[in-house]
């Protein structure tokens, strides 16, 4: 390859696009990349995105995820997390680093997991996209099939469920159909802000106590 990444910055909030990158070459860009690296990538359709975010997009990405965590341990539910983890697909020539992932319904299937492969492991039940620069690459996850995508955008909730195929936009997430999450996840987010993480993470979970409480 005669271009080497070691020798381009991309600068955090931007975005650094190869066209006509093969697969043979996205996999030696990521290997020269490497696994602890800051950045997020796209490839589809021989295009290879390399995403540097900003750290509003990391905070916001780790506190969502703290919350959904929380809406998990406290329903009793087993879960999985692999957070930035590198889904691709050489027989659909599609890779993708979500800002974090959850496995749920297939926890048990990829429990101990070291390194996914798309042959034998099935995608995330839940992905989570931090969209503060335009990334949120549907058609991707759509076609390695995640059941549901989470996309924060402008501080509000969006909730994608595949369906035969593509997503289409719900109040309710399939996961946990009984909380209003698009109103209460953006809030909840909003008063760390004002009051701090700690004291917000239990104010969450008493509240989803409380939720459940008031359904049994």
């Amino acid at each position: 390859m005669l271009l080497s990444l070691d020798r381009i910055s991309v600068l955090p909030g931007q975005t650094l696009v190869l066209k006509d990158v093969d697969w043979d070459e996205f996999e030696a860009l990521l290997e020269e990349l490497g696994e602890h690296r800051g950045s997020r990538i796209a490839y589809c359709h021989k295009q290879l995105e390399v995403m540097a975010p900003l750290a509003e997009h990391e905070i916001a990405k780790a506190l969502s995820a703290d919350l959904i965590k929380v809406l998990l341990e406290e329903l009793d539910i087993e879960f999985y997390p692999l957070g930035s983890t590198t889904f691709k697909n050489k027989f659909l020539g599609l890779g993708l680093e979500p800002d974090n992932c959850f496995y749920i319904e297939n926890e048990a299937k990829v429990r101990g997991l070291k390194r996914w492969d798309a042959a034998i492991d099935p995608p995330p039940d839940l992905a989570l996209e931090v969209d503060l620069t335009s990334r949120t690459y549907l058609d991707i996850y759509a076609q390695l099939g995640v059941p549901e995508v989470w996309r924060f955008k402008h501080r509000q909730l969006e909730i994608h469920c595949l369906e035969q195929g593509k997503y289409q936009e719900q109040q309710f997430s399939r996961i946990f159909p009984s909380f209003p999450l698009k109103e209460i996840i953006p809030a909840y987010l909003k008063r760390i802000d004002d009051e701090g993480r700690n004291k917000t993470i239990k104010a969450f979970r008493a509240w989803v106590r409380s939720q459940i409480d008031a359904k049994n």
